[in-house]
């Protein structure tokens, strides 16, 4: 029996790391019926042990009480969760954190339910106090989480929706079947030029960071870039034409016709016809009359029949150029300050992958003006021949006295 309580602290100190919680108790409860009277203290004291702990080892090594293997209490033991205690909590944060109240004005947390504090203190209120901290807990153990905003939502859909994917499919694989060119078309976001921050991260020595600006809140005379893709579906390539001005109905076409003059003519020499698949709104929306005006005089120039396909509303992001062009152009400047257009240019130019996509991009300083107005009288003058399927997204505008019969006119 060691009765010295440095002894005996230097003991438990030498051991206690190894031993789980019921292991400590046991040795403790050990070592004080081991002592005369006053055991419980000494051992308290020696261990750092609670006397309630210590004498409830006392207790299970008298009753020889066995518990199943991994567990250290009894069944039922411990500190009962909070909502035992107060079986109506889960219930009231149920009712706080509902999406479907968010904003409504009989909710007391209107779009401020991501904070655990302020759950705490309304559900306080509502005579259910519990910290912030378990607060957070309980909600982890529902499978809640904190969670931003994911764009996929760009409004109702369509009731053709589907159709409309269906009729582009087909027109497209029909298209590449008999070796006509089928370019995916639209405007990158614009971007800022200057020394601001750009999304991602690069590779550099630790504790080097590109130094940017703190604010980005440029004012009008700060100069935007406007890249417009055209991406070959066939061939796995694309064209960016990089503008400086305006991204006009007039712009888009532009791009289509730098894509035309410096790759499709030699790459398509015998092609009499382009399909065009492009969004329903921006510089190529469908509605737009400068775009099929433009376009018109792109046939003129290039003696092919141009058939264009939009997509429904609210579903850019299945254009192929979107994911295929756009996605790795951002990846390959990622983290990098676009600082002048020369830059933006090189980057594009550089951009590669591993299934072999290239990227020619050129500098487009023309200027494009806004609010152009296209005539009713100019209008008929574009020879746009409509599909039966939804000719206000698909439709053919030939060159003027066109006696090409093109497959799509009647897909």
């Amino acid at each position: 029996m060691d009765s010295d309580p440095q002894r005996l602290t230097q003991k438990f100190a030498a051991v206690w790391p190894m031993l789980d919680e019921r292991a400590r108790r046991l040795m403790a409860a050990s070592e004080a019926l081991m002592l005369a009277y006053g055991g419980v203290s000494i051992v308290h004291r020696a261990s750092g042990l609670s006397r309630k702990a210590i004498a409830r080892g006392i207790q299970e090594i008298q009753q020889g009480v066995v518990l199943e293997p991994g567990r250290v209490r009894r069944p039922g033991a411990g500190r009962k969760p909070v909502t035992a205690h107060d079986p109506g909590l889960l219930g009231a944060l149920d009712r706080l954190i509902e999406p479907a109240t968010l904003g409504d004005p009989e909710s007391p947390l209107r779009w401020v339910c991501k904070s655990t504090r302020a759950l705490a203190a309304e559900l306080d209120r509502q005579r259910h106090p519990i910290s912030h901290v378990k607060l957070a807990q309980l909600l982890h153990a529902q499978h809640f989480s904190l969670q931003g905003t994911r764009k996929t939502e760009e409004g109702a859909d369509h009731p053709d929706r589907d159709a409309q994917f269906r009729h582009i499919n087909a027109v497209v694989r029909q298209a590449l079947a008999v070796g006509i060119p089928v370019i995916s078309v639209d405007t990158k976001k614009k971007e800022l030029l200057g020394n601001y921050a750009n999304a991602g991260r690069q590779w550099r020595r630790a504790k080097q960071p590109v130094t940017v600006n703190g604010h980005d809140f440029p004012g009008p005379a700060v100069p935007r870039a406007y890249p417009y893709g055209s991406y070959d579906i066939g061939r796995n390539e694309g064209f960016v034409n990089v503008g400086t001005d305006h991204d006009t109905g007039a712009f888009a076409v532009a791009s289509i016709r730098g894509w035309w003059r410096a790759e499709g003519r030699f790459l398509y020499p015998k092609t009499k016809a382009i399909v065009i698949t492009a969004d329903a709104g921006g510089s190529n929306g469908s509605r737009l009359r400068l775009w099929k005006w433009e376009l018109q005089k792109l046939a003129d120039e290039t003696h092919r029949s141009l058939s264009v396909c939009h997509f429904p509303p609210g579903t850019s992001k299945w254009n192929k150029v979107e994911h295929r062009l756009f996605s790795f152009i951002s990846s390959n400047w990622r983290g990098e300050p676009l600082q002048d257009y020369e830059t933006i240019v090189n980057l594009i130019a550089r951009t590669t992958t591993a299934k072999g996509l290239t990227v020619i991009c050129r500098l487009d300083r023309r200027r494009y003006a806004t609010g152009r107005k296209i005539s009713d009288a100019q209008m008929k003058q574009v020879n746009l021949e409509r599909h039966r399927f939804h000719g206000d997204w698909n439709y053919v505008i030939k060159p003027p006295r066109c006696l090409i019969t093109l497959f799509i006119n009647t897909a």
